[in-house]
């Protein structure tokens, strides 16, 4: 079976971004898989790093959860919280027909790839909050800063109004 190629990839990504005049800044890097990794890469880059969790609950919903690097997202106590079953990491072949991303660039901007809007957003309120954003644009050997207007800019672009969580309140 041949696998469908997502609408956007990461070059049709910062195309989109430019042709919506959304300012961003994407930094080319070695790949990067895990948050633990490239922290010296993303010590020279300001703002705030994200870790992204493609996830799905045990009724099949999708959700993507963004959040700063250094917040703890209990899988256990988030179900209750953003309104879903009990969560599981969703699988390679679900996050590239969702998102357009393979493991390892899971990132906020794949809700581009969400026509079909079969995917949760929750973003952390950290990020929220935060002046400057990092995701991956959809590969994880670049790192794309929004400032948080910019983000913003995104998110509406996109039709998105994500469920905004503050994690560290369900750390108990």
């Amino acid at each position: 079976m041949i696998e469908p190629t997502p609408a956007y990839d990461p070059d049709a990504l910062l195309a989109w971004l430019e042709a919506k005049g959304i300012d961003h800044v994407t930094h080319r890097h070695p790949a990067v898989f895990r948050v633990e990794e490239g922290l010296e890469l993303k010590a020279a880059m300001p703002g705030a790093h994200t870790k992204n969790l493609f996830l799905k609950d045990k009724k099949g919903r999708l959700w993507l959860i963004s959040a700063r690097q250094d917040t703890l997202v209990d899988l256990k106590r988030a179900p209750r919280v953003i309104g879903s079953d009990r969560l599981s990491f969703g699988n390679e072949a679900l996050m590239w027909e969702t998102l357009g991303v393979r493991p390892g660039s899971v990132t906020a901007l794949g809700l581009i790839n969400d026509a079909d809007r079969r995917v949760t957003f929750v973003l952390d309120r950290r990020l929220w909050e935060a002046d400057i954003v990092n995701f991956h644009p959809l590969i994880n050997t670049a790192t794309t800063a929004l400032d948080q207007a910019a983000f913003r800019q995104v998110l509406s672009a996109l039709g998105r109004d994500p469920m905004v969580i503050d994690f560290d309140t369900l750390q108990a």
